[in-house]
């Protein structure tokens, strides 16, 4: 069902995006939801899963929708909108990693389109959640906490920590909160429409 071009092209940009960011950034990097999303999608392309792919659609979806309205707003017009994107504008950072960082771009495409072609699974909602509940606590113990993965420091960019909570406060606010903003509204709509 899913074209061979599809897959090979797919895999092909995780891979080379895969192997710089592991130079560039460690292994730490990967744990960003969005980058788990783009390397779980290579598999659930090649095995026509729908599984993986509602499980990683449930998970980034508007999360990303998020980060294409924010890049495309600042991008057109100028003007920043939410700061999830500001990295794509620092005149610092190498323009190659800001193009490789366009991922995000086909990423919740893709996932639409794997859902419209294949179906969305119910259960995927428990699955993400779960990896939620596992992902957090690793980005929290085992990351750069100036890196701020996941935001598990805080909700700001590289640096950022916020100081309202205690850490481990904060960390079991972050493990409960996304749970309802976004996995499970974007489970409902990904069943009303693809379910």
């Amino acid at each position: 069902m899913i074209p061979l071009w599809i897959k090979l092209a797919y895999t092909l940009m995780t891979v080379i995006i895969i192997v710089i960011y592991l130079r560039k950034y460690g292994p730490g990097n990967l744990l960003w939801f969005s980058d788990i999303a783009l390397i779980v999608t290579v598999p659930a392309l090649w095995l026509e899963n729908n599984f993986l792919a509602s499980m990683m659609a449930v998970g980034v979806l508007l999360p990303e929708t998020l980060w294409n309205l924010s890049y495309f707003t600042r991008l057109l017009t100028g003007r920043r909108f939410l700061g999830i994107t500001d990295y794509m504008f620092e005149p610092q950072r190498p323009t190659y990693l800001k193009i490789l960082s366009l991922f995000h771009v086909p990423l919740p495409l893709i996932l639409i389109w794997m859902l419209a072609k294949l179906g969305y699974v119910e259960s995927a909602v428990i699955a993400q959640s779960l990896l939620i509940l596992i992902v957090l606590p690793l980005s929290y113990w085992f990351t750069d906490p100036f890196k701020n993965v996941n935001w598990v420091r805080g909700m700001g960019g590289e640096g950022y920590a916020q100081t309202r909570f205690s850490p481990p406060v904060f960390l079991g606010i972050l493990m409960i909160v996304p749970l309802f903003v976004v996995v499970l509204p974007t489970h409902f709509l990904l069943l009303y429409l693809f379910g």
